[in-house]
């Protein structure tokens, strides 16, 4: 039976006996398949492994209940216009499941694809990793968006007007002031919430970071969790600018994947306020998540006070 987490969060804790029940009862031609907890979970759904060749996603919150319909309707028309020449695994969506066995959600089986997470590697060619990220992003944008719901409620506004998030934003300059300068985090804001994508809205994960890329052989093998997939401006997917990238990868990233100055000084504000959210919340692993947001923030703002005085980036 699914439980509330302890920890106060209103995410569900889905134990392996639910996801099996719910298998040998909806889908009893994997039903003496084996499930198992995938090694590192993540926040928006609970996974399990299913035999070899499959996952099982389950939401654990309301609000994280749409997205496995949302990637089995679009993952297959994003795989078919990748071109062959960037073309990165993608999870491949093989049913939806009920709510069942008190579980309150619909529930997904998609391929698994093999391989290590770029967060959970030691040793990581981040230049060559900059290049293929671009180049995937870049050709994740020329894919024809048809009828893809544009940012909503539905992928926390991912690809949206960043201003739905500066009530929370300004309330965190207020609480965490005195760690960081708040006046040029303050002004990096401003400007990043100064400009609006001017193009016609283009396809964005909503979620790159090194928890979601794949390595296999040290190379970018798959991008995973489409859950906050939507449609608009690309700014939101550039985080790992600042997250990840450092000198020459950095560079590289930036560079290939050619965007122009407002749409980065969007993303950090987009960087900005996923670090601060960080910083203003308790930190249980002594002090690391608290450092690692300091870190990026400062990155930030030295990066907001060099393309003020007109230096290159």
């Amino acid at each position: 039976m699914a439980e509330k987490d302890k920890t106060g969060d209103d995410r569900l804790r889905i134990p392996v006996e639910t996801a099996a029940a719910l298998v040998a009862a909806q889908f009893p031609q994997w039903a003496d398949l084996p499930v198992r907890p995938v090694d590192v979970n993540g926040w928006d759904n609970c996974t399990f492994r299913l035999g070899d060749a499959m996952k099982i996603r389950m939401p654990t919150a309301i609000r994280y209940a749409a997205q496995g319909e949302k990637e089995a309707r679009w993952l297959p028309h994003i795989a078919a216009h990748l071109p062959e020449s960037v073309a990165r695994e993608l999870p491949v969506p093989l049913a939806i499941g009920r709510p069942g066995e008190d579980y309150p959600f619909p529930w997904v089986v998609q391929s698994f694809i093999p391989g290590k997470s770029v967060a959970a590697s030691s040793a990581v060619d981040r230049t060559a990793l900059a290049g293929d990220l671009a180049d995937w992003l870049l050709a994740l944008h020329r894919v024809p968006v048809s009828d893809a719901p544009p940012a909503g409620p539905h992928n926390f506004f991912r690809g949206g007007d960043l201003s739905v998030y500066d009530g929370e934003t300004q309330a965190c300059l207020t609480r965490c002031a005195g760690r960081y300068d708040r006046a040029t985090a303050a002004a990096l804001w401003q400007a990043a919430l100064s400009s609006r994508w001017q193009q016609a809205p283009v396809f964005v994960h909503g979620d790159v970071s090194a928890g979601n890329l794949l390595l296999r052989d040290g190379k970018l093998a798959a991008v995973i969790d489409f859950g906050c997939l939507g449609t608009g401006d690309p700014a939101s997917d550039l985080m790992m600018t600042w997250t990840f990238f450092a000198g020459e990868s950095r560079a590289l990233f930036r560079s290939r994947i050619g965007l122009d100055a407002a749409t980065f000084a969007r993303a950090r504000g987009w960087a900005l306020w996923k670090a601060l959210l960080a910083l203003d919340k308790p930190d249980t692993d002594d002090g690391a998540a608290h450092q690692g947001a300091l870190l990026v923030i400062d990155t930030l703002l030295a990066e907001h006070r060099a393309a003020e005085h007109g230096a290159p980036l």
